[in-house]
């Protein structure tokens, strides 16, 4: 992996590997993992074979960039620094909304990537180590600041933060099964999941856009 703190470097790193990742995603919707290569990608790239391994030690590790990518990763820090400066409730829709955005226009390399960690322990491990943990603790000093400022009432934020985020790949794991409600409306669940979280099923104030009523 290349290594430099100097400034224009590193965008040119990182605008190169931004232009592999693009062609990954193609050849892996197109190939799935297995089949894909890294001559494949290289061509799609428009670059060398031996260039990727400049930025990528494997395979798996251009998978794992891909993983890292839709998870947004290096941005979550931020996300939810800006979200503690906002109101609770308001952030938390534009905040889905945004996530949503990312991986339904992704739906189908993000197919492609969950297949291969379901029957990859490797790679599985890696991912959960390497993506979802530390997503996990961004989320939990987020949620717990938010307890702690009132904003929230006492729960169990680790358990929480775990709920909520297995809702959202349940949502795009039953989308990829071929249901078409969520197909269809995904831009209106950020309010939907945001009103069973806040509000439950109780009734109330009718704050979601029901087709049957």
């Amino acid at each position: 992996m290349v290594e430099t703190h100097d400034p224009i470097q590193e965008l040119l790193i990182a605008a190169r590997r931004a232009q592999i990742l693009d062609a990954a995603a193609t050849v892996f919707a197109e190939k799935g993992f297995h089949r894909a290569t890294v001559k494949d990608i290289a061509r799609v790239a428009g670059i060398a074979d031996g260039t990727i391994y400049t930025y990528f030690s494997s395979k798996t590790d251009v998978l794992l960039g891909l993983l890292n990518r839709l998870n947004e990763s290096t941005e979550r820090q931020e996300q939810f620094a800006l979200g503690s400066e906002q109101d609770f409730r308001a952030f938390f829709i534009a905040y889905l909304r945004q996530r949503m955005s990312l991986l339904w226009s992704n739906a189908e390399v993000f197919r492609v990537l969950l297949s291969e960690m379901l029957v990859n322990v490797e790679l599985r491990e890696l991912y959960y180590q390497q993506v979802i943990m530390p997503t996990f603790k961004v989320a939990e000093q987020y949620f717990q600041a938010q307890r702690e400022e009132g904003h929230l009432r006492k729960i169990d934020v680790p358990l929480t933060v775990r709920a909520i985020a297995s809702t959202f790949l349940g949502l795009l794991t039953t989308q990829l099964l071929g249901d078409q409600e969520i197909a269809e409306r995904w831009e209106e669940l950020p309010e939907v999941l945001v009103t069973l979280m806040f509000d439950g099923l109780k009734p109330g104030e009718d704050t979601t856009h029901d087709r049957g009523q």
